[in-house]
């Protein structure tokens, strides 16, 4: 007899769908450990029912890999996915294959336990070996596998082939330089500071497991600070009052006093096209295209892109993709903002995704509706980090937070809604571009359109 088959984790059901009373039964031995190979691919309705339940647990974050050197002696690693899509890989490696850590894996405590992870990596690993955390360590120099295979806490071929597949080891190629930047195979990487790579990831959701958002982890540990900060002792100067009159006479401090975040948005009256014109002409059109002399040393000449908004070094990185749900002249789709031609170009993202990415900023907002337009900010990082070096990535936030004023002021100005998120699925809007986060990745959203007043 079919059966329904859910999880209970956080305190929430999820339900997983209906399976035959075979694949349920079986199902139940997931609790102490299936060996990976008994998910096979012969096609059979029990083995094909398996092989989706697995799937649909491995979306939900509920699995767990375990490595051991026998089924029910001690564990070794705990695989532990970051992000959805992840299954358990084996690339092959030679016999003569060199290994070195990726200058972006660390090591460190977490509880009790020792963790080895990356940005760039699906899964974490969980280390219950001290040997093998000791030879891991070891590969801060590049090692030969019969080097390896001759260490006393030699972690295996399977354990190597999982963390080349996760970006954490890497095969260096012939002639590398000895801080080993450019052997990871990616040009692009070699413009990434450790920890700016790793403060874009574990900051945003999408390519980690850890809790992210509202979610008042230290509400019963601490009391939240004041709103207002305790004065500071010494006798205070009173500054004098504006007259109204040169108050009300300013668009600019008016603008300010009517900036709001909208989180409910008219549904029957939607934007539409001129007025999506109007606020992205206002705010984010190419003004200007030059070059200019650095002023460095070297006199280097760089291109600028002048936009509205101001930019540090003129770096102008930010780039605007639309998931529009409603706007009246416009259908619905994704679609990147050409600002030098001051054009929608559309972006072939499934419907599916489209949807996923308003619901999640429907949720993140804690709204009634769907977005009309939701903006995602997204950063071409080498056009900060070629020239800015330890502060790259904290810049480009700062380029984020002056865009969203700009964004309020102009929505205030134009009369519509707007209202700026603080989380993003990294992960979801790579796969919608097709670009590797670490290249072009979205660094900020905002949603406008006409509000419910």
């Amino acid at each position: 007899m079919d059966g329904s088959i859910s999880a209970l984790f956080d305190g929430q059901v999820v339900g997983l769908g209906k399976f035959s009373a075979n694949a349920t039964k079986h199902s139940a031995n997931l609790r102490t450990g299936v060996r990976l190979n008994a998910f096979g691919s012969s096609g059979e309705d029990g083995e094909k029912e398996i092989n989706e339940l697995v799937r649909r647990l491995s979306l939900c974050g509920l699995l767990e890999y375990r490595l051991a050197r026998a089924r029910r002696g001690k564990d070794l690693v705990i695989i532990e996915p970051q992000v959805r899509d992840y299954t358990p890989r084996l690339p092959e490696l030679g016999g003569d294959d060199a290994l070195v850590l990726s200058r972006f894996a660390f090591m460190r405590r977490r509880g009790t336990d020792m963790v080895l992870e990356s940005p760039r990596a699906g899964a974490l690993f969980r280390l219950c070996d001290a040997d093998i955390a000791a030879t891991i360590a070891g590969l801060s120099a590049p090692q030969t596998m019969g080097q390896l295979r001759r260490k006393k806490g030699f972690p295996g071929f399977e354990l190597l082939a999982l963390l080349v597949d996760c970006q954490i080891l890497f095969v260096p190629g012939p002639g590398h330089d000895k801080g080993l930047r450019s052997s990871e195979g990616d040009r692009n990487l070699i413009l990434w500071d450790f920890h700016d790579l790793l403060f874009h990831a574990r900051s945003t959701i999408g390519r980690h497991a850890n809790p992210s958002g509202s979610v008042l982890k230290y509400a019963h540990v601490v009391d939240q600070l004041p709103a207002v900060r305790p004065r500071w002792p010494g006798s205070a100067i009173d500054l004098p009052k504006p007259e109204p009159a040169s108050t009300l006479a300013s668009p600019v401090a008016e603008l300010l006093c009517r900036r709001r975040s909208t989180r409910s948005f008219d549904e029957r009256h939607p934007i539409t096209l001129a007025e999506l014109s109007r606020f992205l002409d206002g705010t984010a059109r190419i003004q200007a295209l030059e070059s200019v002399r650095d002023g460095g040393d070297d006199e280097t000449e760089v291109e600028i892109a002048a936009r509205p908004y101001p930019s540090g070094g003129a770096s102008y990185e930010l780039e605007l993709y639309l998931a529009a749900d409603r706007c009246e002249g416009l259908a619905r789709g994704f679609y990147h903002y050409d600002a030098a031609r001051h054009a929608l170009v559309p972006i072939g993202a499934s419907a599916q995704q489209l949807e996923a990415m308003l619901v999640d900023a429907q949720l993140a907002m804690g709204a009634p509706v769907k977005p009309q337009i939701l903006i995602t900010i997204s950063a071409r990082f080498g056009r900060v980090s070629w020239k800015y070096s330890g502060i790259a990535y904290a810049l480009i936030l700062k380029h984020v937070g002056v865009l969203m004023q700009t964004f309020y002021l102009m929505a205030a100005d134009m009369e519509l809604g707007a209202c700026a998120i603080g989380i993003a699925d990294i992960d979801l809007f790579a796969k919608m571009t097709g670009m590797e986060f670490h290249v072009e990745g979205s660094v900020g959203r905002i949603a406008i359109g006409r509000g419910a007043w």
